[in-house]
């Protein structure tokens, strides 16, 4: 689910190609977005796309078995769109045109932005580290009735 559909509930075009960007990672990798095998900190699949495509080995998201079948620009170019499609903001992802464009090889795909959900995973790990940090949460409910 789209960023802005899951904080306000807003749906549009742009949340569609949000749910095809994810599709298409997960065709690539062979993996579901919200997977617990991820390695290192990544929490989810595009954190992990994220991280492999900033280092430059973006083709180690590829699933081996499909490896044969495939050029590697035109898995290249399917990363780079699913990171285009899945970008944080609405406004910065492309309509689906303009995403058929880009399959097609018809336009030229602009570089991804570093998406805020690549750190959750790491951030999640450092508080669950920190031994002796503990928070108790009491809650009072108070029922009012007239007389």
């Amino acid at each position: 689910m789209s960023p802005e559909y899951i904080m306000g509930g807003t749906i549009s075009e742009k949340s569609d190609v949000y749910s095809f960007g994810v599709l298409l990672l997960e065709i690539i990798s062979s993996k579901k977005n919200a997977s617990v095998d991820y390695p290192e900190q990544h929490l989810n699949l595009m954190a992990y796309a994220w991280h492999l495509w900033s280092e430059g080995r973006g083709l180690d998201l590829m699933d081996a078995a499909i490896a044969d079948a495939f050029s590697t620009s035109e898995v290249m170019r399917c990363i780079q769109l699913g990171l285009l499609c899945t970008q944080d903001h609405a406004t910065d992802r492309p309509n689906m045109s303009a995403v058929v464009r880009m399959l097609n090889g018809e336009s030229k795909l602009s570089q991804p932005k570093q998406p805020t959900y690549t750190f959750q995973g790491l951030l999640a790990r450092e508080v669950q580290s920190q031994e002796g940090i503990r928070s108790v949460n009491n809650i009072t409910i108070t029922t009012v009735e007239g007389r």
